[in-house]
């Protein structure tokens, strides 16, 4: 017994050392501007090492201003990055354009593209990896002539007149991410990966007898194998090409947290959970079994007292950012969507009543077995007219990997059923269109 009080006491002060060691190189605030930001040491190393990620990839040179063109001006950019249990692991400085562009396309995976991952390296027994790419977009080249002013803060004494001209993609330049996913995308390919017929952000190599899938969400880069060489293999191969950093086992990806066992990967949001019934004062509810009371109906009600709009819209976009890992509560959120408009004293105990069942199931998420296997299946339903203010009816519609929940909906029709049976033949098609 006092071996074993020994063994906690040793864990918890080698815990607080790392906690203490950790928070000495990490500052916990985040600065309003370049002068707050100097004023700390360890905002100051990390433009330092942001600026020397543009001298080692070449990012631009200095030169003197073309009569023809504006320079743009740049800006400083700071974000304290947390990790799931919510403390700050990582401070972010980064330049980029002063005006942000609107137009930032790159390929993104969809939700249902990650989860296919995931139950797919289940099924396979595959252990799921993690890359952080440090500045990522400094990796993409550009074609066209871009010239941009001195970082503020950083401006050259000598050549005080002088401006950056790009050879490589900067924060918030509209090419940034395009210029990004090329690279990459050149690199794989040219590594012997093939990318996906539908999903451009997956791609897989197959070597030997042995898989490896390569999953990208921008700059986030998860990946894993069949053969624990081929993995190191490619992670040697990647560090080699950009500047990147191996962060282990895979446990949190796009506010996912992630768990890999023997005997399958489960993925939730419970972190996240707490977070939002912290933010909107829902800690202290009374615990509710279910998302919605099966004889909730819910419409206009233009003669109910309106409720601040903007909260209420705040409720509704992180419950739905929640739907990624929580089918059940799908329909609930979904129905109380509609009403974003005009929201009314009833839609928000709706909504309140969504919260006060997240209190009593922030546990609650998606399992993935190993032994699962991979054909695909659709399930579909359907209500008649339900909707009270169009009459259009509801489908819902969930697609299986095996066992595996990969894919949901509950969606109203664009059009009015004139029959049960039509409605059913909506949603079922909605299903097969999915699969």
């Amino acid at each position: 017994m006092i071996g074993d009080i020994h063994q906690r006491v040793t864990r918890s002060s080698v815990a607080s050392l790392a906690f203490f060691f950790h928070s000495a190189y990490v500052a916990s605030f985040e600065p309003q501007d370049v002068s707050h930001a100097l004023s700390d040491p360890n905002w100051v190393n990390d433009m330092h090492e942001e600026l020397e990620n543009f001298e080692r990839n070449h990012v631009w040179d200095l030169v003197e201003p073309p009569p023809n063109y504006r320079p743009i001006g740049t800006k400083w950019v700071f974000k304290n990055k947390q990790g799931k249990d919510g403390t700050v692991v990582r401070n972010k400085a980064r330049l980029k354009e002063e005006i942000d562009c609107e137009e930032n396309f790159a390929p993104v995976a969809r939700w249902e593209a990650i989860r296919i991952s995931l139950a797919f390296a289940a099924s396979k027994g595959f252990k799921l990896q993690q890359m952080d790419v440090k500045s990522a977009f400094l990796n993409g080249f550009i074609e066209e002539e871009v010239y941009v002013r001195q970082p503020p803060g950083y401006e050259s004494a000598k050549f005080l007149d002088q401006v950056y001209k790009l050879r490589k993609a900067l924060y918030g330049l509209k090419q940034a991410p395009r210029a990004w996913y090329a690279r990459l995308k050149s690199f794989l390919l040219k590594s012997g990966f093939v990318m996906g017929s539908v999903d451009k952000t997956l791609f897989l190599l197959s070597r030997g007898g042995d898989t490896l899938i390569f999953q990208i969400y921008v700059d986030d880069i998860i990946f894993g194998g069949s053969s624990h060489a081929l993995v190191s293999s490619f992670a040697e191969q990647m560090i080699r090409e950009f500047k990147m950093s191996l962060m282990g086992e895979l446990q949190f990806f796009l506010g996912l947290q992630i768990k890999q066992d023997p005997e399958g990967t489960f993925v939730h949001q419970a972190k996240y959970t707490r977070d939002i019934l912290k933010k909107f004062d829902m800690g202290d509810s009374k615990p509710m079994t279910t998302p919605m009371s099966t004889n909730t109906v819910l419409d206009a009600d233009e003669d109910g007292e309106a409720v601040d709009q903007k909260e209420f819209r705040g409720m509704i976009g992180s419950l739905l950012y929640l739907t990624a890992t929580r089918p059940d509560i799908q329909f609930a959120v979904y129905l109380c969507a509609r009403y974003q408009a005009s929201p009314r004293t009833s839609h928000r105990q709706a909504v309140k009543r969504i919260f006060s069942y997240l209190k009593f199931t922030p546990e609650l998420g998606l399992w993935y077995s190993t032994v699962s296997f991979l054909s695909l299946r659709g399930f579909s339903d359907a209500d008649h007219a339900g909707c009270r203010i169009d009459r259009k009816s509801t489908s819902g519609t969930c697609q299986l990997l095996g066992t595996s929940l990969v894919s949901w909906s509950s969606r109203k029709q664009a059009s009015i059923s004139l029959s049960t049976i039509e409605a059913e033949y909506i949603a079922a098609a909605s299903c097969c269109s999915q699969l």
